[in-house]
């Protein structure tokens, strides 16, 4: 059976974070759910674009493997301050899945919720100064229990991979769609070729 993973979206979530990780989730065959984390399944991008979300989260009660928190401005400001959002995060950490935020969301919408728990992390910019219960680390992607962070837009690609290669263990699968697609060094990077 296929893992799961639920990407949340709420007004002015970072679409470009959002679709390289699905994108590279589903080569992965990883199956993913998009979430609105608001009144309606026409979820408005930070540049505008309305994307239309496979469910709701009122209501949702399904577990998934891996919750994908996606950055935007606007967007982690939304999630942060809504107590689904947070709910649906700390039930899934709580079980032990993924939780996995990007960008601005380790810091707004972990951060600012008390979800760190003491654990490493990276974030875009100096967001990490206002953030009291998890570590900082300057890394790209940061991997420390089952949260698995990414610093923005410009690490989506090593960010899918990792959480991806995670979920599925399927190092073949991972290498060719990351030689195809991405770049070379993915083997590396990850530890895939690790003696």
């Amino acid at each position: 059976m296929s893992k799961q993973a639920a990407v949340l979206l709420a007004p002015g979530f970072e679409e470009a974070e959002a679709f390289i990780i699905i994108d590279i989730l589903n080569r992965l065959h990883v199956k993913v759910t998009t979430v609105a984390c608001h009144d309606t399944r026409e979820v408005p991008s930070y540049h505008a674009v309305p994307v239309v979300a496979d469910v709701l989260l009122a209501g949702l009660d399904k577990e998934f493997d891996a919750v994908v928190i996606p950055g935007g401005p606007e967007g982690t400001v939304n999630l942060a301050a809504n107590p689904l959002v947070t709910a649906f995060i700390r039930r899934h950490d709580e079980a032990g899945k993924w939780i996995a935020p990007i960008c601005s969301a380790a810091a707004r919408v972990l951060g600012g919720n008390h979800l760190l728990k003491g654990r490493r992390y990276t974030c875009s910019g100096d967001l990490y100064k206002g953030v009291t219960d998890g570590v900082y680390s300057a890394e790209e992607v940061v991997e420390d229990g089952n949260l698995l962070s990414g610093k923005g837009l410009g690490k989506s690609f090593e960010f899918a991979f990792q959480l991806a290669w995670r979920l599925t263990d399927d190092t073949e699968t991972a290498d060719f769609q990351a030689d195809h697609i991405y770049f070379d060094h993915w083997r590396s990077y990850s530890g895939l070729n690790a003696s």
